[in-house]
């Protein structure tokens, strides 16, 4: 039999005539003699009684000051209560199937609660189920440590499971389920021409999820990638609307336009090798923190950076420590475009210069890489850019 791994998000398994689809999609592998192996995401998004954020507010809601070890144990519960209804929903099909913790599907982790790091996978379990011609339903997002810890590997994360145990269990493929048309060239709600993406190379898609599109976490499409697995995002209701990802991908320039919201930029003052040996300082400090650093630029007289907002006060407190002068412009959002081999096209980065002071948008700072031009730009602005960048390439 050949394996083949099927996942399903919150908002599929949250509603009754898509949970229905899903099922219905196992049950079509199964009969054509695949052997199915389901990941899960817990039920809906925040509000919806059992999903991860509504959990988390109820034990919030008593004491705001929770201990990580506890914070696991709840946050796996969503995708638990996922693998039970969904056996249900496959048990009514005559589909012979098992709930499974992650711990129980042999994922291995440290003990780093809330962001745990995968250290192997153990398949015996998973094997042993298989070839009963049993369907194993998985609850993503969750694994156990050595010591017996329930352990979640961060927010988002079933998709990076299904990959992890695609990988490893050699599957013919990835498939994603969601209730969006796969990956597209554009935010639809701001591009209202965007259109499906219907092939794409890993490493575009996985510049597209480093720089904003959240259809996919970059880890799957990582491990997807390292293992040589096609991995799909299908819609749950039109069997027709994908986005195919693997080696070959397509041979378009640029692919699609994403961004980034919620930028702070940093510029620092350096007049002195004292001040240069600062700033290495603050470097170190900002890593020490798990602050990533986005953009950066480097010049004699000053060192610009950006960074999530949501470590914007820690950053001013690590700087305040020096005796170095800085600025901070708030509200910003990087735009860029995605696309395989674009560096050394002639022309690419005058378009968007061009146009963007046509167009009186300022543009902060910018970054270029083999797949991606980036561009920091003002909140007030980053639409009128998106669409821009859009009709520029004509994507």
């Amino acid at each position: 039999m050949k394996n083949i791994v099927l996942k399903f998000g919150g908002t599929i398994l949250n509603d009754k005539e898509m949970r229905s689809k899903a099922a219905g999609q196992v049950y079509n592998y199964y009969s054509e003699g695949y052997a199915p192996i389901v990941v899960v995401s817990a039920l809906g998004r925040y509000g919806d009684p059992y999903s991860t954020d509504t959990l988390i507010q109820l034990v919030k809601d008593v004491n705001p000051k929770i201990e990580p070890r506890e914070l696991d144990l709840i946050m796996s519960c969503g995708e638990i209560i996922s693998s039970v209804i969904f056996h249900a929903e496959l048990s009514a099909l005559g589909i012979p199937s098992i709930a499974l913790t992650g711990a129980q599907a042999g994922i291995m982790t440290d003990d780093n609660f809330s962001n745990a790091d995968v250290t192997k996978i153990n398949t015996k379990n998973l094997f042993k189920i298989l070839s009963q011609k049993m369907v194993p339903i998985i609850s993503g997002f969750q694994g156990e440590s050595e010591h017996g810890e329930v352990t979640t590997l961060g927010r988002g994360t079933s998709d990076y499971t299904a990959s992890l145990l695609g990988a490893k269990l050699k599957a013919e493929s990835i498939i994603i389920f969601k209730d969006v048309d796969g990956l597209m060239s554009a935010d639809p709600k701001i591009v209202s021409e965007a259109k499906n993406i219907s092939h794409i190379s890993y490493e575009d898609v996985f510049q597209m999820a480093e720089f904003g599109a959240k259809i996919i976490h970059p880890l799957a499409v990582e491990e997807a990638m390292k293992a040589e697995i096609p991995l799909v995002i299908k819609n749950i209701i039109d069997d027709d609307k994908y986005t195919l990802i693997d080696n070959s991908g397509s041979n378009n320039i640029i692919s699609a336009v994403t961004y980034m919201p919620n930028r702070v930029q940093f510029v620092i003052t350096t007049n002195s090798e004292n001040d240069r040996k600062l700033i290495n300082k603050i470097f170190n400090a900002l890593a020490e923190n798990g602050i990533s650093i986005d953009l950066i630029s480097i010049f004699p007289d000053r060192k610009i950076f950006t960074i999530d907002n949501y470590y914007a006060q820690i950053t001013s407190e690590i700087i305040k420590q020096t005796s170095l002068n800085y600025s901070i412009v708030d509200h910003l959002v990087k735009v860029s475009v995605i696309g395989c081999r674009m560096r050394g096209v002639p022309g690419i980065m005058a378009k968007i210069i061009q146009s963007f002071s046509e167009n009186r948008i300022e543009i902060l700072q910018t970054a270029d890489s083999h797949n991606s031009i980036s561009c920091l730009v003002k909140e007030d602005n980053y639409e009128k850019a998106v669409r821009m960048l859009y009709n520029i390439f004509g994507i």
